[in-house]
């Protein structure tokens, strides 16, 4: 893959997921005014966690840093990919089958382990939310799969825009049960299994389209099934950690009445840079880092690795710097309205701050894993991941009983750190291709000037719009009018400073 259709890949990608978190905006928005923090919203987010939680385990996670690699390969060298792809799709169908059950039957003891500090009420409530949702790791567990392949084959938008899906009918459904005057919850919690049918079969014919019509049958034990399995089950607990922390961050929230709500928004408004950015350099990076080694092209992969590291800081950067300077901004006028107040709005604010300060952290996890995964290496990034899940551990619990429900935010973004530093360290002795080049090198510094000069524009900005930021209809004029002002400083500072080149994103969206 050409550096331009690289980056082509990434622009594809994170159009479609821009498209998905713009839309969970709009989903978040409906959530927090119709239901607010509380807890409906607290046990629907505790029991909307678990399928996700086990969905990037089995299927983003795991299964894909060991799918993906071995299928690129086959495709690259004219192997037979579609057979193992079938055997890898009836291998998963029966795993994920067989964890739904089980879930279904010990949803009690799930929900305890990751919010055990819930009253009677919450817990019932997830208990009984979680039985609806769960069967929703199954659809898009496969989902997962198809759009591996279709990855794997540089086919990037139908996998992309299949989470869209997701948002569409979660909008959909609370907007009809606010107009008919019908339970908001119940059609929330009811749609999200239908959701993702939607999203399988999206994938599912994309597949068939690409020339990969996988259809289920028994699964069979082969040695690229076995190959795949050892590669997997590292990976498998690299994630499991990571999965751990969350569920650490929110046992310890789950003691603080709408802790796990006001996270929740959190996470949801750091996760727009982190899926426009984070997530589609590293779905477009780890196939492309595979080929490129399959062929012994350790030049293409350094340089793919260097724009890739590139694209995510210059986009990364100042979505940090815009966290951290106006998250109160940012916060009130996206979710301050209906069931959500002024205190609601101000907790917000600080774990979005506070997740900020982490952001460049997670970005680059997802630039500098394809290196190990794309090596078939899965159990340096599970030690490493050790060593982080034992810091976020050891932070969220020793640092609440001093700060209290925020101090699970201040333990991801340590952590996440610490999982960087150690992923860099862990490159030593892999050659040249882990090394970013000049280009990248020179650039850096002046992607995080360019960002500082749009910080101090937004601080004085945010004083001057104060007033209209806390005005009825007023306000959302002013915060585009913010959100515009710091995008064309950033931008003009960084052409100046020679930190981005226009030209360059406008070939690369050309030949999207």
């Amino acid at each position: 893959m050409k550096p331009i259709r690289l980056m082509s890949g990434f622009l594809t990608v994170g159009f479609w997921t821009l498209a998905s978190r713009v839309l969970g905006f709009v989903r978040e928005v409906m959530l927090l005014s119709l239901i607010g923090p509380g807890p409906l919203m607290d046990a629907f987010v505790a029991a909307f966690r678990l399928p996700n939680m086990f969905r990037r385990f089995f299927a983003e996670g795991a299964f894909n840093a060991a799918f993906v690699p071995i299928f690129s390969s086959k495709v690259e060298g004219g192997e037979d990919a579609a057979t193992f792809g079938r055997d890898a799709l009836n291998g998963l169908a029966l795993v994920t089958l067989l964890l739904t059950a089980l879930a279904m039957i010990f949803m009690p003891a799930l929900v305890w382990a990751t919010a055990g500090g819930f009253d009677p009420e919450r817990f019932d409530l997830t208990v009984g939310f979680g039985r609806i949702v769960f069967p929703y790791i199954f659809f898009m567990s496969l989902s997962a799969l198809f759009s591996g392949v279709l990855n794997a084959t540089g086919r990037f938008a139908a996998a992309a825009a299949a989470p869209v899906l997701l948002n569409i009918f979660v909008i959909a459904a609370m907007g009809t049960a606010w107009a008919i005057g019908a339970e908001i919850i119940t059609w929330l919690i009811w749609v999200i299994p239908l959701a993702g049918i939607a999203q399988l079969a999206l994938t599912w014919g994309a597949a068939a389209r690409a020339g990969f019509a996988l259809k289920p049958a028994l699964p069979r034990w082969t040695p690229d099934m076995s190959l795949m399995v050892r590669t997997a089950i590292p990976a498998a607990l690299a994630t499991g950690v990571m999965q751990i922390n969350l569920v650490v961050g929110q046992l310890v929230a789950s003691q603080y009445d709408s802790a796990v709500s006001w996270l929740f928004a959190a996470d949801r408004l750091y996760q727009l840079p982190l899926g426009v950015v984070g997530i589609a350099v590293g779905i477009v990076l780890l196939p492309d880092l595979a080929r490129r080694l399959k062929a012994d092209d350790l030049t293409g992969a350094r340089d793919a690795y260097s724009r890739a590291g590139e694209f995510a800081m210059a986009l990364t950067v100042p979505s940090a710097v815009a966290l951290m300077v106006i998250p109160l901004p940012l916060v009130s006028v996206l979710f301050g309205r209906g069931a959500t107040g002024t205190d609601d709005v101000a907790a917000i604010a600080v774990a979005v701050a506070i997740y900020g300060a982490g952001l460049p952290a997670f970005v680059l996890q997802k630039v500098v894993q394809p290196q190990y995964f794309a090596r078939g290496d899965t159990t340096s990034p599970f030690r490493f991941a050790l060593v982080a899940m034992a810091i976020n551990a050891a932070v969220a619990v020793g640092l609440s009983p001093l700060v209290g429900w925020i101090a699970p935010a201040l333990a991801t973004t340590i952590a996440g750190w610490a999982m960087l530093g150690l992923l860099y360290w862990g490159l030593r002795g892999m050659g040249g291709t882990v090394k970013v080049d000049d280009r990248y090198r020179a650039r850096l510094p002046r992607i995080f000037a360019a960002s500082c000069a749009m910080g101090v524009a937004l601080w004085v900005a945010a004083i001057l719009l104060k007033p209209a930021l806390g005005t009825g209809y007023v306000r959302y004029i002013a915060l585009l009018v913010l959100i515009a002002l710091g995008a064309v400083t950033y931008l003009g500072a960084a052409q100046v400073l020679g930190a981005l080149k226009l030209s360059e994103i406008k070939g690369a969206v050309r030949r999207r």
